[in-house]
C-alpha cells in the first residue's frame, strides 16, 4: 500500500511542469492508496529518476508500474509530465486525458498542465477551455490563481492571433542541415551572404565558442570548418553576422581584456590570408553594458544591436548605429517603442530587403515567454508595429534567432527538434505568406577606369524611380567591387560617382516577377572633352518632351556634376527610335534634349554652358527590329565640350 508520504510524490513530480497546490477532491473512485504494491514500488523508483533529470529511465518504470497496474491513475498523470518536460506534448496530451478519463475528479488538479500541452501541440481553444475550468475553481491560491491567468492570456492571444491570420495550408516542416554542419555540440547563430552559397554559424565545444563556415556546392553543404585567419580565439567569439558581400564580420566578444563592458561588438574583414584579427567597434558603441546580436544591413550603412544600456524601454533593446562618411559609427539611437517594450528584445535580422526586421521578445503578445517577431522599417526613424510570426513558428516554448534567405521564402533557426543530432541544431523551413520579406536579387561587378583598366573606389547608388527615395549607397571596395541588392516590386536608378569622372547611369526594372541577378563591370570615364554617357534615368512619355518627375534623381545628379566642375560644358543630344516620321521625331528629340536643360538653368547652371541637340532616329546604337534594341535608340546622351 502506498503510505501519505509517498502519495504526495505525485504531486511534487509535477513541479516539473509548473508549481500549483494540491487540491484535495471528493466523488471520485480512484484511491492511491489501493494501488498494486510492486506497481508502487516502481512508480517510487520512477520519482527518483525523474527528480534527477533521467526522464527516460523514469518512463520505463512508470511503463512497467503501468503493467502491473492499468488503472493507476498517477502513473499516466505523472508521465504526462515528464513527457511535457521533453517537449513530447503529444504524448504528455493523450496520458493527461487518459488519467482525466480515468477519474476526472481525481485528476482536475492536473487541468492546467493539461491546457500547457496542449497549447503545446497547438490546441489553442482546448487549452483556453481547460485552463478556465482550472480557474473556476475557487480553491485556488494566489500563485495558481497568477499561473493561470498568465497562461489564460497566452492561449486567448493565440485564439485571436489564429482568427486573424488563419495559415490555411501552410506546413511547418523543418529539416535538419545534415552532418555536415551539426554534430552532437551545440550550432546555432546561423548567418548567410548574399547568394546561399556560404553559411557562418557559431560552434560551442565544450565552454568555447567559435565560428565555422561551409559552402553550398553542387545541391549540398560542405563539412564546416573553422573561420581561417584571427577572427577564432580562446576567448567566446558569437552571435555573428556577415555581411552580403561576405567581406565583413560582425559579432560579439565577451570578457575580452579590451572590452568595454561584459560583451562587446567586434569585427573582422577578410583578407588574402583569412579574417583579420577583432577590432573593438569603440566606446561610442560599446558601453559598460551587454552589447551583442549585431546584424548589418546590406549596405553596410547601419548596425542593429541588442543592448541593455541605459536610456531603452526596457532591459535590453534594439538599438542602430549609423556609419558615418569618416568610416565611424554614430552614436546608437534606439529603434522606439514599436520595436521595443519593457521587456527583453534581442537576436535583430535585417533582411537583405533593407527594410524587414526579425527579433525576439518577451515583451510583445505572445505564445510563450520568448516570441520571434517583424517590423517594417517606414523610414530611418520609424517602424511598423512588430508583429508576431505565429504559430507553429512560435510555440509555448522559447525561440531564439532567426535568418530569412534573400529569396524571402527560405527561413533558418537553431532548434532542439527530435532529430537534432545533439542540442541545438540547425534547421531550415519555409516561411508563410505575410510574413516574409521582399524577395531580394542583387547586382555585383567591378568599377574601373574606362582608359587604363585601372579599379577605381567608387560610391554606388540606388533610388527608388517612383519615390526618388535612396534604396542604398555603398563604397566599393579599394579594387572598385562592389555588390547591391535589389529588392523585387520596384524600379531603380543606379548610378556611380567618382570625383573627375563622368558619373555612371543605369536602371533596373522588378516590378514584374524575375529571378535575375546582375553583374555590370562599370568603366567610368575621367572628364575630358569627347567623353560621353547615356543618361538612362531621365523618363519621357511617349511623343511627348516633358520631363517625367521619376527623372529627377538623375537631374539632380547631374546638376551636382556640373556644380561640382564649374569649368564643364556639356551638350545634352535628344535620340528617338524609328517609330513615326523623321519630321516628327527630328523636333521631339530636340524638344527633350531643351527640357533636360531648362531642369538644369532653373537649378542655377549658367546658360554659356549648356547646350542641345535633337538628332532624331538618325544615329541608333542598336537594330530597330526589336522592342530591346529601339529601347536602346530611345535615349539621352551627354557630352562633355570642355572641362
Amino acid at each position: 500500500m502506498l503510505n501519505r508520504k509517498f502519495y504526495f510524490r505525485r504531486i511534487i513530480v509535477s513541479f516539473l511542469i509548473l508549481n500549483f497546490s494540491f487540491l484535495s477532491t471528493s466523488a471520485q473512485w480512484y484511491d492511491p492508496e489501493k494501488v498494486n504494491k510492486k506497481a508502487g514500488e516502481i512508480y517510487g523508483q520512477a520519482y527518483e529518476e525523474a527528480t534527477s533529470g533521467n526522464y527516460t529511465n523514469a518512463i520505463k518504470l512508470l511503463d512497467a508500474a503501468l503493467a502491473l497496474d492499468s488503472k493507476f491513475v498517477d502513473v499516466y498523470l505523472s508521465r504526462a509530465g515528464i513527457y511535457a518536460e521533453q517537449k513530447n506534448y503529444a504524448s504528455s496530451v493523450a496520458d493527461f486525458e487518459k488519467g482525466l478519463q480515468m477519474d476526472s475528479v481525481y485528476s482536475k488538479t492536473y487541468l492546467l498542465p493539461y491546457s500547457i500541452s496542449l497549447a503545446g501541440v497547438g490546441k489553442f481553444q482546448q487549452a483556453l477551455n481547460a485552463v478556465n475550468e482550472f480557474l473556476a475553481n475557487p480553491d485556488l491560491n494566489t500563485q495558481s490563481i497568477k499561473a493561470g491567468n498568465y497562461r489564460k492570456s497566452t492561449y486567448t492571444f493565440a485564439v485571436e492571433f489564429e482568427k486573424k491570420h488563419p495559415v490555411n495550408d501552410y506546413v511547418f516542416s523543418p529539416v535538419n542541415m545534415g552532418d555536415s554542419i551539426n554534430t552532437k555540440d551545440l550550432e546555432y547563430f546561423p548567418s548567410l551572404i548574399i547568394d546561399g552559397s556560404k553559411m557562418i554559424f557559431t560552434r560551442r565545444v565544450a565552454s568555447d565558442e567559435d565560428f565555422y563556415e561551409s559552402n553550398f556546392v553542387n545541391g549540398k553543404w560542405s563539412k564546416a570548418v573553422p573561420l581561417g585567419g584571427k577572427v577564432n580565439t580562446n576567448l567566446n567569439e558569437g552571435a555573428q553576422n556577415i555581411s552580403q558581400d561576405g567581406q565583413l564580420l560582425i559579432f560579439t566578444g565577451c570578457n575580452y581584456p579590451e572590452g568595454q563592458g561584459s560583451c562587446d561588438l567586434y569585427f573582422s574583414v577578410q583578407t588574402n590570408n583569412g579574417w583579420s584579427e577583432p577590432q573593438n567597434l569603440g566606446p561610442i558603441v560599446n558601453t559598460d553594458f551587454w552589447e551583442s546580436s549585431p546584424s548589418l544591413s546590406p549596405d553596410k550603412r547601419d548596425l542593429y544591436f541588442a543592448s541593455s544600456m541605459a536610456g531603452g524601454f526596457g532591459g535590453r533593446d534594439i538599438w542602430v548605429t549609423h556609419r558615418l562618411p569618416t568610416g565611424k559609427w554614430s552614436r546608437p539611437e534606439n529603434l522606439g517603442e514599436a520595436v521595443n517594450t519593457s521587456g527583453d528584445e534581442s537576436c535583430p535580422f535585417m533582411h537583405a530587403d533593407n527594410e524587414t526586421l526579425y527579433f525576439n521578445s518577451n515583451g510583445h503578445p505572445g505564445y510563450g515567454i520568448t516570441d520571434l517577431y517583424f517590423s517594417k522599417k517606414i523610414n530611418d526613424s520609424s517602424w511598423l508595429e512588430a508583429e508576431n510570426l505565429g504559430y507553429p513558428i512560435n510555440t509555448i516554448d522559447d525561440q531564439g534567432s532567426l535568418i530569412v534567405a534573400a529569396d524571402g521564402r527560405t527561413a533558418y533557426y537553431a532548434s532542439e527538434a527530435t532529430d537534432t543530432r545533439g542540442g541545438l541544431d540547425l534547421y531550415t523551413f519555409q516561411l508563410r505568406e505575410g510574413i516574409r520579406p521582399l524577395k531580394t536579387l542583387w547586382v555585383k561587378g567591378k568599377v574601373f577606369d574606362k582608359k587604363t583598366s585601372q579599379g577605381l573606389p567608387s560610391a554606388v547608388e540606388l533610388t527608388d524611380v517612383k519615390t526618388g527615395n535612396l534604396i542604398s549607397k555603398i563604397q566599393t571596395d579599394e579594387d572598385g567591387n562592389y555588390l547591391v541588392t535589389l529588392p523585387v516590386g520596384k524600379d531603380y536608378a543606379f548610378n556611380v560617382n567618382r570625383r573627375g569622372y563622368l558619373f555612371y547611369s543605369d536602371n533596373f526594372s522588378l516590378t514584374k516577377n524575375t529571378d535575375s541577378v546582375f553583374t555590370v563591370d562599370i568603366p567610368l570615364q575621367p572628364i575630358e572633352k569627347g567623353a560621353t554617357i547615356v543618361l538612362k534615368n531621365i523618363f519621357f512619355e511617349t511623343g511627348k518632351f516633358e520631363v517625367q518627375k521619376e527623372s529627377k534623381s538623375e537631374l539632380d545628379k547631374l546638376v551636382a556634376l556640373l556644380n561640382d566642375n564649374p569649368n564643364l560644358k556639356i551638350q545634352i543630344d535628344g535620340h528617338t527610335d524609328n517609330v513615326g516620321l523623321e519630321k516628327d521625331n527630328v523636333p521631339l528629340s530636340n524638344n527633350r534634349a531643351k527640357s533636360v536643360v531648362n531642369y538644369l538653368l532653373n537649378k542655377g547652371i549658367s546658360n554659356q554652358r549648356l547646350s542641345y541637340k535633337g538628332f532624331g532616329a538618325s544615329t541608333p546604337v542598336a537594330g530597330n527590329e526589336t522592342e530591346a534594341g529601339r529601347a536602346m535608340n530611345r535615349r539621352t546622351e551627354l557630352s562633355v565640350l570642355s572641362n
